[in-house]
């Protein structure tokens, strides 16, 4: 269950979305709780709803429980960061996947330019191929 960043958060680690986690801090967007903040308390993945402390309802008896609120409707304002989650952060950063790209785009050119001069005759590896066909 992933929840979007926040817009410091996004300009900071150039990811979009993180999947949330117990301790994160989330500010609700969307629905009846709109604008309140709070620590994530649990993730009920059972029910894809997170809960969040100081966000409960009271019951008939008078008993206070958790209101669960869909991760789609949150974006977390702070992480709580280890090391597993910094090699997330570092394997979606946005910033180097551009730099990956173009380098695939270079790679891609190059391939382009082999296989053109492949189809000429007298090129070996074209030799080689109709080889392989006879064969």
């Amino acid at each position: 269950m992933s929840t979007a960043l926040s817009k410091e958060l996004r300009s900071k680690y150039n990811v979009r979305s993180m999947p949330i986690r117990k301790d994160d801090e989330v500010l609700v967007v969307r629905g009846s709780s709109k604008g309140r903040e709070g620590r994530v308390v649990q993730v009920y993945r059972k029910k894809w709803v997170i809960h969040i402390d100081r966000l409960t309802r009271e019951k008939v008896n008078g008993a206070a429980v958790p209101v669960g609120i869909h991760p789609s409707n949150c974006v977390i304002t702070k992480l709580k960061l280890d090391k597993d989650r910094k090699n997330i952060l570092a394997r979606k950063d946005r910033s180097k996947k551009v730099k990956k790209t173009e380098e695939a785009m270079t790679d891609v050119f190059d391939i382009k330019i082999f296989v053109s001069l492949a189809g000429r005759a007298s090129c070996p590896v074209r030799a080689m191929h109709k080889f392989d066909a006879v064969t």
